[in-house]
């Protein structure tokens, strides 16, 4: 597993440009929580027999499961950051929640999540640079968690990681241009 380090500077590396982080802080929260309602649309249910004298059913939808394996992962990136990831997680489940009743669910998340999808592609022309995740489709999960180490560095919080992750993200960018270059 590649380090928090390498994994938030290789998707800084094309995302240098502020105005791309910019629509990013729009695009990216969108994807997610119409993934999340998306996801939230397949429930399942556990019925737990005489515990307590009692029985009782858990319900989970699709979208618990798959985050919760994230948030996992996350943790194994980096405790603070997972942290600030959980609660985000958090209030993405809970907004799937409130909207579980409301018809045609399904159809309006997809268009949040075309709305998003554009919005992070007018980021990258300004970036002029394609998406992370067209080279490594693991950066689809480290989207949210550098936008979420973004809010940390803005708040003054991890300032060795910043620096750290600037550098190596100055230096795989230069990478790429002169590759670039080369064809």
């Amino acid at each position: 597993m590649k380090s928090i380090e390498e994994q938030l500077a290789r998707y800084k590396s094309v995302h240098l440009n502020q105005k791309n982080i910019n629509t990013h802080f729009v695009g990216v929260p969108l994807i997610v929580l119409a993934v999340t309602l998306m996801l939230s649309t397949i429930g399942f249910e556990i019925k737990v027999d005489d515990v307590l004298s009692a029985p009782f059913t858990l319900e989970f939808t699709l979208a618990m499961v798959i985050f919760a394996v994230i948030a996992i992962y996350y943790l194994f990136l980096h405790r603070l950051l997972a942290l600030g990831m959980l609660v985000y997680i958090a209030v993405n489940l809970f907004v799937a929640h409130l909207f579980s009743g409301i018809d045609n669910l399904f159809y309006m998340a997809i268009g949040l999540f075309v709305i998003g999808w554009i919005i992070q592609f007018v980021g990258h022309h300004y970036e002029k640079a394609k998406p992370a995740f067209v080279d490594d489709l693991s950066q689809f999960l480290i989207g949210p968690l550098f936008l979420m180490a973004e809010v940390y560095f803005m708040l003054g919080l991890e300032p060795v990681l910043k620096a750290h992750i600037t550098s190596l993200a100055v230096e795989k960018r230069k990478a790429l241009e002169q590759q670039k270059r080369a064809k």
